[in-house]
């Protein structure tokens, strides 16, 4: 696990002049390598790689980067793991012996493309990666990142050059590099808490889409990049597996799963330095836990931080499958202030508005965790693939009872709902007890209340799916001068389920560009390496493959996943509602964030700043304080934008 940064120019650079660029550039991305340095470059061609370098398999010199390959004609400087290198290796050494040098995957992925060229190696890769391949054969540049997203790769033009790098910041650091803010991406941050792909937050730099390489020669700097290849894609892998239905009984599936799960998780645990876990309680990273155990002789090291805050702690439920599996558990109480030292880190971290507020607890137990080991393994990505979100359970369920009401019926209802504050109905639905239908009787129902009343105007289910990810259904009216596209249609997949559609969408957008993103910048922040075991293509093809009741039933998601972990864990032990991974920010921005956020937000710093018109922004930062409603996400999105445009102006004026 690695950063890598580099640039490819269209006119000539002295030598030395080429090396300081990429020093500097390389400089910015040590958190992510802290192990070690490297620098590549060829003036004649224009060219230059750089790397920093995390070592977690081959820690000798064979593995550090850039590295060439054996016949001179590849450079390559490269981010991530790849977890079939042994049947790679051997593939190549069947056709060939090769004398390696070492048993880094960097070598085996670069003697691929030798052997078979860069398209066929890529459909080859089992991993997360992200990549720059320089062919001084053919003079030619390629971009490549991993199936999923994993792994972040940004590219931009500046001048007569193209950069590249793991993240902004490196870009900012190449002389005369002076983006500008897109609009279009700030009001799709606002609507999604994240800017997606293809789009930065700088217009004209991009991240490249998962499952995509970019190929590049020098004449095609200066004129319109050409766009991203495809080498897969979730949608026609997912419409594959569906062409191949699993036909095998429940219990069958139960027993392929276990099975296959173990081998990805297997895969998984290889490397040359201290690994362990991530675990929450929840049904995910309760399951790669213990296949992680079931095949150690020794204790897997698990990693979770509880919180004191009601309805935010999730310490004593990992406590209880920590203890049933005999791992030897860490965990890290952490009080409000804990949280709130890191909001200021945050802008450098993410190095792009991001509003997840998950972000804290996970650069906080990525920051625990390592204190001990190099490496973690997640259980993010079960929810995506065994349909575990509650949007998944009710989306279905809701459109079905709303596309018959007139829809002045229905915004008639919404505001009939919102007429009472969340925290009315929180005591309402308290005093019901167990008579509150479930969902509500968890908690916040006047939160949860709230936000149905913003889905009963939705004309189509994927409208209702997009306004359940929305923080602002309608950016356009908080962002200036924004050219808002129209948001792109779902796919025609006749036959298929609300449920089916939202879990697709979500695999191709809010996986990488919120859950990934999330979880690579906290742990690479600490220089950790997250690995995430569901992100293998044979379980992804396993689980569309599955029929939908084996995966939503019984009003719950995630069937067939739970039944492989009872197997390991009692069901009374994880069986419970699903929780979040949050803080309560909402909390926070009444009491202990008040003055920073007021100062952020104050209507004559917006209106100078010229990004956000101040009026709605204002009204819901005094209904928020009031207590009328829960602007939490909404206030978090517009905060954590100002902090980090407050950041790129300190980091310009030094």
């Amino acid at each position: 696990m690695c950063g890598l940064s580099g640039y490819f120019r269209a006119e000539a650079l002295a030598s030395a002049e080429m090396e300081s660029v990429l020093s500097h550039m390389i400089a910015q991305l040590a958190h992510r390598g802290p192990d070690a340095e490297g620098r590549w470059c060829d003036p004649a061609a224009g060219i230059a790689l750089g790397h920093r370098r995390l070592s977690v398999v081959d820690l000798s010199p064979a593995g550090a980067q850039p590295m060439r390959s054996h016949d001179g004609r590849f450079v390559i400087v490269y981010n991530g793991e790849i977890y079939n290198t042994q049947d790679v290796r051997t593939a190549l050494d069947a056709d060939a012996a090769i004398a390696w040098r070492g048993h880094s995957d960097t070598e085996v992925l670069i003697e691929a493309v030798v052997r078979w060229g860069l398209e066929a190696t890529l459909r080859r890769l089992e991993g997360m990666f992200a990549f720059a391949l320089w062919d001084c054969e053919a003079q030619v540049l390629h971009l490549a990142r991993d199936r999923f997203g994993e792994k972040p790769l940004y590219y931009g033009v500046c001048g007569s050059s193209l950069v590249f790098a793991s993240e902004l910041k490196a870009l900012r650091a190449y002389p005369g590099y002076r983006p500008e803010i897109d609009r279009t991406a700030l009001g799709e941050y606002l609507r999604f808490g994240y800017v997606p792909a293809p789009r930065s937050i700088y217009r004209d730099t991009h991240k490249l889409p998962a499952g995509c390489f970019l190929s590049l020669r020098r004449d095609t700097i200066a004129a319109d990049l050409p766009a991203p290849t495809p080498y897969w894609s979730a949608e026609a892998a997912a419409l594959s597996a569906r062409e191949r239905p699993y036909r095998g009984s429940e219990d069958e599936a139960v027993e392929e799963l276990d099975g296959l799960l173990r081998q990805v998780v297997g895969s998984r645990m290889q490397a040359d330095v201290p690994l362990g876990a991530l675990l929450s309680g929840g049904i995910d990273s309760s399951t790669v836990v213990a296949l992680m155990q079931a095949q150690r002789g020794d204790r897997v090291r698990t990693f979770c931080i509880g919180s004191r805050e009601p309805g935010f702690d999730e310490a004593e439920h990992a406590r209880a499958v920590a203890k049933h599996l005999g791992t030897d558990h860490t965990e890290l109480y952490v009080q409000a202030s804990d949280g709130l030292a890191i909001v200021p880190r945050l802008p450098e971290l993410y190095d792009e508005p991001f509003a997840d507020s998950s972000q804290i607890p996970t650069f906080l137990v990525s920051q625990l965790a390592r204190r001990q080991v190099t490496v973690a393994l997640s259980g993010d990505a079960g929810d995506e693939l065994f349909g575990g979100y509650n949007r998944y359970l009710h989306g279905e369920r809701l459109w079905r009872r709303l596309v018959g009401i007139p829809r002045g019926l229905r915004s008639l209802g919404a505001r009939g709902i919102t007429a009472a504050s969340p925290a009315t109905l929180d005591r309402a639905f308290a005093r019901l007890g167990r008579w509150a239908p479930g969902d509500l009787a968890a908690g916040r129902a006047g939160d949860k209340l709230h936000k149905l009343a913003g889905f009963l105007s939705a004309d189509s289910e994927s409208e209702l799916h997009g306004r359940m990810l929305s923080y602002w259904p309608e950016p356009d009216a908080v962002v200036k001068n924004a050219q808002m596209p129209r948001s792109p249609a779902q796919a025609v997949l006749p036959g298929w389920r609300f449920a089916e559609r939202a879990m697709l969408a979500d695999t191709q957008q809010y996986l990488p560009d919120d859950i990934l993103a999330k979880v690579d910048r906290a742990s690479m922040g600490v220089s950790l390496e997250a690995r995430v075991p569901f992100l293998d293509t044979r379980v992804f093809d396993l689980a569309w493959r599955l029929p939908m009741a084996m995966k939503i039933a019984d009003g719950r998601g995630k069937q067939v996943l739970r039944r492989v972990l009872y197997r390991y864990v009692p069901p009374a032990i994880v069986d419970r509602p699903k929780q979040g991974f949050a803080v309560p920010v909402g909390q926070w921005l009444r009491a202990e964030l008040r003055e920073w956020a007021e100062a952020l937000i104050a209507p004559e710093r917006l209106q100078r700043e010229g990004y956000f018109h101040p009026e709605p922004i204002q009204r819901c930062w005094q209904e928020h304080q009031s207590g009328k409603r829960n602007w939490d996400t909404r206030l978090w999105s517009v905060l954590m934008f100002q902090a980090w445009l407050e950041h790129q102006q300190t980091e310009a004026r030094a």
